[in-house]
């Protein structure tokens, strides 16, 4: 009996050895028939992938994954990644039913809920959930531009409320499920956090910033909002500690009008005063959260606007004879400098959207007919865009934004996940 079990444990560590011998032999096989690759070409093969692509890699193996949920990886992605507008459009308006008597609409399959998804995360037990009805809802999506055309490109991704703001990749979206609240969302890594409810007041009476300090590293919201007493008040939050805190407004009588979005630029977020004729803007700085005002170097008109380009605010004005000035600030407390004319395909309806940020091409839209035309600075061209519809079906306004797999914490930014 003894000598049976003897031979048996002595089979058993055969066989251990046998499997151990076999793995190594087939990692040296492995190993010979694959060429070693240092991490930083993986990591810089990975960077030039399209974005769906890139989602996808990260579970092509365990290095991958490491590698783009890095911090490095994901801040040298979005120093790659062209600017894009942002914007949102109606279930209802893409997929009605031609033979339905009343409006119905579905989500596509597969379609992320950012409500679903919120009340998932904060354990809403699912029978008490509310029924959201679809045609109420809309798609997130972007507007690319590249080479003189355009592409709608989709997250997959669905909400209720409008997009208030935009930074380094995330969007400020109203929280429909509670009055007043605030959703901060990535759309491509699907991440997302709740806002507590801060000032309440109606939507043509308050405006929203969003910005990065890289004094802190941290993302604050900026809420400027007026009282009934036509007093400005102002709020910031900061997304680590989801606190408001109050900080002086602006003067009173500064501000008359919230209609154009905050630009984000040198440091400060700056607003434009009026529709019509401003003389300057007024700014806060992100950092020591102070609001002041800038002089333009001349009198706004109501197709004029403010825009960041390559880091630097630029002041892009209609003049004479067909043509567009831009000027530029390089800095708070420095003078505006007059960077060049655009002199050739200028139509007076034109109204800068956005600068591209690697490329460098000028953004505009026609007030007109909705379309779109790109100024190349190099070849001092002005092209209008082919569009990939005739006309866009979008709700609220274009957001200009960039895609990224950036998170609001740097504590959490390598555990981002894609649903």
């Amino acid at each position: 009996m003894a000598n049976l079990m003897g031979d048996k444990k002595a089979s058993f560590l055969r066989l251990v050895e046998e499997r151990a011998l076999s793995k190594e032999e087939k990692k040296k096989l492995q190993d010979a028939l694959v060429p070693y690759i240092p991490k930083d070409c993986i990591s810089n093969v990975l960077l030039r992938l399209p974005l769906e692509s890139l989602q996808r890699s990260r579970f092509v193996c365990k290095p991958w994954y490491t590698i783009i949920n890095s911090l490095k990886f994901i801040d040298d992605h979005l120093e790659r990644s062209e600017s894009v507008l942002i914007f949102i459009s109606s279930i209802k308006e893409e997929n009605l039913y031609p033979f339905s008597t009343r409006p119905f609409a579905v989500e596509k399959p597969n379609t992320f809920s950012v409500e679903a998804k919120l009340l998932q995360s904060e354990s809403v037990p699912v029978l008490v959930q509310p029924n959201i009805n679809p045609t109420l809802k809309y798609y997130i999506k972007f507007l690319e531009i590249n080479n003189g055309r355009s592409k709608i490109g989709e997250y997959s991704v669905s909400c209720t409320g409008h997009i208030r703001a935009a930074c380094n990749g995330l969007i400020l979206l109203e929280n429909k499920l509670k009055k007043g609240g605030l959703i901060v969302v990535n759309p491509v890594t699907r991440k997302l956090i709740s806002l507590p409810l801060g000032t309440l007041c109606p939507a043509d009476k308050e405006s929203y910033g969003f910005a990065f300090c890289t004094v802190t590293g941290e993302y604050k919201v900026v809420h400027l909002f007026q009282d009934e007493l036509r007093y400005f008040g102002c709020e910031i939050l900061n997304l680590g500690t989801r606190v408001w805190r109050a900080v002086n407004g602006p003067s009173f009588g500064l501000l008359r009008w919230l209609g154009c979005l905050p630009v984000l630029a040198i440091g400060a977020l700056h607003w434009v005063p009026n529709i019509d004729s401003s003389d300057y803007l007024v700014s806060i700085e992100v950092d020591k959260e102070r609001f002041h005002t800038i002089p333009l170097p001349k009198s706004s008109r109501y197709h004029d606007r403010i825009v960041e380009m390559r880091g630097f605010l630029s002041f892009v004005t209609h003049e004479e004879e067909n043509q567009i000035g831009v000027w530029i600030l390089k800095g708070l407390g420095e003078l505006w400098t007059r960077q060049l004319s655009i002199k050739t395909g200028c139509i007076l309806d034109m109204v800068p959207l956005y600068s591209l940020r690697i490329k460098g091409d000028m953004i505009f839209k026609r007030d007109e007919d909705g379309s779109f035309y790109a100024y190349d600075f190099q070849l001092q061209v002005m092209r209008k865009i082919e569009m990939e519809q005739e006309r866009l079906k979008m709700s609220g306004m274009y957001h200009p934004h960039v895609n990224s797999l950036i998170s609001w914490s740097s504590r959490e930014r390598s555990q981002d996940v894609f649903y």
